[in-house]
């Protein structure tokens, strides 16, 4: 009779009723009986007996009569109900429901040095997609000392963990490390595989361009001599009582994950391949409640979550970003308020920042410090240095030119600070880089009537000389007469 009660609660209360307290009290005047009940080893074969029958009823009904301890029948889902966006101020949020199992799944965003470094064999690794999955008492309705993550708890989290990995994009498309904490809430079996859907919903809610939407099922076996059924999305009761219990997670387009619990000795082919076809059906029509509530990943990402950037730069010029003991790298950080800048040993910089115009500036600043001097540029640089002979600018961090003081104006300059004083911003065109690699600058080449190689403009042409007749006459200007040279006799 308890064993047909749709309902959990009704039913787990039915079947409490059936226990050794209740023996006793039903065979008060038997001494004989009271006796035997009294003693510990008799308390454990009854609550064998006890198990066995509820096992013997389970087969009859699953089995024959193809009715399920909720009345589902033997392939049916219980109800789906999801959401996402379900708590606003977290990067990206997912609650999925399936019968008397609730899942909640939040998504956090952070940088690449947010990833957990593992101790590799050879080398260290850096491990940037991280699945948590919580367990507490409360879901079962019990109450217990909250500690911390048991055997059950870690081996779920690493299933849901798992069967996520195929879909995620690669670092160079999205580098975010990628945080996800699946709490139960209510538990009646399948807690793992809803933690794969919740994190589905959740790392789409907060813009992660997984590939495919990952759905996953428990799938459950009932043996009866020479008789079997498949279970699909097995409950609470199903699990502890059944044969199986093979969780399958995956896409419409295949498997990425799965893990099989037995109490027999094995399978075989015909059941697992039974099961498989099954879980792919279930499988499917849970992703099209899953695209029901988000079909594609969110085109942007939460106000809330901090915003990347990733640039590449020569591995040679790492150094000049750092700078010693880190002194530009905390500068540029202190100046822009980004949150941090991670180098990579290929030249891949991440800035990780809250807002975009932040992000930004730091990104300008880093390219600077690694761009390179090109002849015939022109930059916007800052006087740093006077001297006799001309003005020292910076054109970009790090690198300064001197503009001679016949390269400052087109016109003749007697004194530098007559066109330039120190701090000011000018434009300057780079004209040479020597041997030394030394930069040479020219104001003047970028000054209206002067031509790209710092000439000036074209000068007036002369008209050209009249012949004049000689003069004659009085009052004339003498002229002078142009003396032979003596011829040299070979007597002198």
């Amino acid at each position: 009779k308890g064993m047909r009660i749709f309902e959990k609660l009704a039913r787990e209360e039915e079947l409490d009723k059936i226990n050794v307290d209740e023996a006793r009290a039903r065979a008060v005047g038997n001494d004989n009986v009271l006796a035997l009940l009294e003693d510990p080893k008799t308390t454990k074969e009854f609550n064998k007996i006890v198990k066995s029958m509820e096992e013997d009823e389970l087969r009859v009904m699953v089995v024959d009569e193809k009715i399920r301890p909720d009345g589902r029948k033997p392939d049916e889902i219980r109800p789906i109900w999801c959401k996402v966006h379900y708590v606003p101020r977290v990067h990206g949020s997912g609650i999925f429901t399936r019968g008397q199992t609730q899942v909640f799944t939040a998504a956090t965003l952070g940088s690449t040095s947010d990833a957990q470094r593992l101790d590799g064999i050879v080398e260290l690794e850096d491990k940037r997609y991280m699945h948590f999955y919580n367990f507490p008492p409360y879901s079962v309705g019990e109450t217990r000392p909250m500690r911390g993550p048991g055997r059950r708890e870690i081996g779920h989290g690493h299933l849901a963990e798992r069967a996520l990995v195929p879909v995620l994009p690669p670092k160079d498309e999205f580098p975010y490390t990628l945080r996800l904490i699946s709490e139960v809430l209510e538990s009646n079996g399948s807690s793992s595989m809803a933690s794969v859907c919740g994190s589905t919903l959740a790392l789409m809610d907060a813009g992660v361009p997984i590939r495919e939407h990952v759905a996953g099922v428990a799938m459950g076996l009932i043996l009866k001599r020479d008789k079997y059924a498949i279970l699909t999305d097995i409950q609470g009761l199903e699990d502890a009582l059944g044969e199986m219990d093979f969780k399958v997670a995956g896409t419409k387009k295949g498997i990425t994950a799965i893990q099989m619990d037995i109490k027999v000795q094995g399978v075989t082919i015909e059941i697992l391949r039974e099961a498989m076809a099954q879980a792919r059906t279930s499988r499917h029509a849970i992703i099209d409640k899953l695209v029901e509530t988000i079909a594609q990943p969110r085109t942007e990402l939460s106000p809330y979550a901090p915003r990347m950037i990733v640039i590449k730069i020569d591995p040679a010029k790492i150094k000049d970003v750092i700078g010693p003991g880190g002194k530009v790298i905390n500068k540029i950080i202190a100046d822009t308020g980004v949150e941090k800048i991670d180098i990579e040993d290929d030249g891949s910089v991440f800035i990780t920042s809250l807002d975009g115009a932040s992000g930004d500036k730091a990104k300008t600043i880093v390219e600077n410090l690694t761009r390179d001097v090109v002849v015939g540029d022109t930059y916007l640089g800052t006087v740093t240095r006077i001297i006799n002979i001309g003005a020292f600018v910076q054109i970009l961090p790090g690198k300064e030119g001197l503009v001679h003081i016949s390269q400052l104006a087109p016109t003749r300059v007697e004194k530098v600070e007559d066109v330039v004083k120190l701090g000011d911003e000018v434009m300057v065109k780079v004209v040479e880089i020597d041997g030394q690699g030394r930069i040479n600058l020219s104001r003047k080449a970028l000054l209206a009537g002067v031509s790209a190689n710092g000439d000036y403009g074209a000068r007036a042409s002369r008209p050209p000389r009249e012949p004049s007749a000689p003069a004659v006459g009085p009052g004339a200007p003498p002229t002078r007469r142009r003396r032979r040279p003596h011829a040299r006799h070979d007597d002198e």
